[in-house]
């Protein structure tokens, strides 16, 4: 099972166990590339659902200052697309189940060559992308992906009116990725009335599920939003535990993968209480 399919095979088992799933991000190599693959590999026994692995980029705009120091952390200590690609691919040695979910920018992809990183992806055992600088009109990177039988998940956020959410769904597989507030990542969080009054709007558009994110960080707020969406998404809040603790000289301490595990553990013990 791959791809699209892995994705729904989740959220089906999630509805069926009657509980919303928790989307976790970590950056590709932060702070290095053995703790962050020790990080990856944990994060399904923690309690992630599914990983969003970000790919690290030099300019990350649409990210907060946590995670855009994440993927210089990254780059400081050898991240590619090539060591990102080879992290799933130690991770499906041993985990054949958790949907894998790249996120990032174009940029690079394109570097890399569009229908070759798709492939090589797929390869490895991705099962779908979000590609924040890509609307959807785009088709260059979509169509190898739907061929490949992997998702293309979009964002909506607050300011994606009627008129627009038909065409940003249209093309959507897996799940649809609703960005709670305005801005960048990490920064602030939306009220919980709102996110229902938005979710059940965005519902009238779609069947897909719907997984919320940005500015989500302590299980208080997961759990508040878990009761209207599919799944919640929680990123900075994981990259920040890996700040606080590194050295004064950017290197890992001996407990930084546990304390960023034990995070993953009480958000997802906060949406299944």
């Amino acid at each position: 099972m791959i791809g699209s399919a892995r994705i729904a095979k989740r959220f089906a088992d999630l509805k069926a166990q009657g509980r919303t799933g928790l989307v976790a991000f970590t950056t590709a190599g932060d702070p290095n590339l053995d703790v962050s693959s020790a990080i990856l590999n944990q994060l399904p026994e923690a309690g992630a659902d599914i990983i969003e692995l970000g790919m690290p980029f030099s300019d990350p705009m649409a990210d907060g200052p946590a995670i855009q120091a994440s993927s210089q952390r990254a780059l400081d200590n050898g991240a590619s697309m090539i060591r990102t690609l080879d992290m799933v691919r130690g991770f499906r040695d041993n985990d054949s189940d958790t949907p894998i979910i790249l996120m990032g920018y174009f940029n690079p992809i394109y570097i890399y060559g569009v229908e070759k990183f798709v492939t090589d992806a797929a390869a490895a055992g991705v099962d779908g992308f979000i590609i924040v600088d890509l609307p959807p009109e785009e088709a260059e990177m979509r169509d190898p992906v739907e061929q490949a039988g992997l998702s293309f998940i979009y964002l909506t956020a607050p300011t994606t009116d009627d008129q627009r959410l038909p065409t940003v769904v249209e093309h959507a597989s897996g799940f649809v990725y609703y960005v709670s507030v305005t801005g960048i990542t990490g920064t602030k969080s939306a009220a919980t009335q709102d996110i229902e009054s938005a979710l059940e709007r965005l519902r009238r558009h779609t069947d897909l599920p719907i997984a919320v994110g940005f500015g989500i960080k302590t299980p208080e707020q997961a759990a508040a939003i878990g009761q209207h969406a599919e799944a919640v998404v929680v990123g900075s809040a994981f990259v920040n535990q890996i700040a606080e603790n590194l050295n004064p000289d950017g290197s890992a301490q001996d407990g930084c993968t546990e304390a960023v595990l034990d995070l993953v553990r009480d958000i997802s013990r906060g949406l299944t209480a």
